[in-house]
């Protein structure tokens, strides 16, 4: 008789040696086990198989977005080199206003334009920000 066969009977397992109840309880907990790792891979299949199914559903029926234009950052926009005082007056108002102050207590002496490297989705979030305000 088989150590399983006899472990499932109460009148074989009460005659059962130690070694023979240790064998088929390691039996069973390894067939216990086995069944429960089956499963959990069957389950993470079919969960697998669910989500591709459900993605290419979603590809099909993808709405296509389309993206807002960027507008040309001020630091960028073309300057007429023969307005040049007043840019600098222009300047010199706005630093002022900012720093909360009179023109006369600060002199502007060198002018000069910086790349801009914002990347684009930092200044599509401004445009959002300021078109916001509106």
């Amino acid at each position: 008789m088989h150590v399983l066969e006899a472990f499932k009977h109460e009148e074989t397992f009460s005659q059962m040696i130690m070694s023979d109840k240790l064998l088929a309880t390691g039996y069973v907990i390894i067939l216990g086990m086995g069944i429960t790792f089956i499963a959990l891979v069957l389950i993470w299949w079919i969960t697998v198989l669910m989500s591709k199914t459900i993605q290419t559903i979603e590809a099909k029926n993808a709405i296509v977005e389309v993206k807002p234009q960027v507008a040309q950052p001020i630091s960028a926009a073309i300057v007429n080199t023969d307005d040049d005082e007043e840019l600098i007056a222009v300047i010199s108002a706005a630093i002022a206003a900012s720093l909360n102050t009179s023109m006369e207590n600060f002199k502007v002496t060198n002018i000069r334009r910086l790349s801009d490297s914002t990347p684009t989705w930092g200044k599509i979030g401004r445009s959002d920000v300021m078109n916001a305000r509106f």
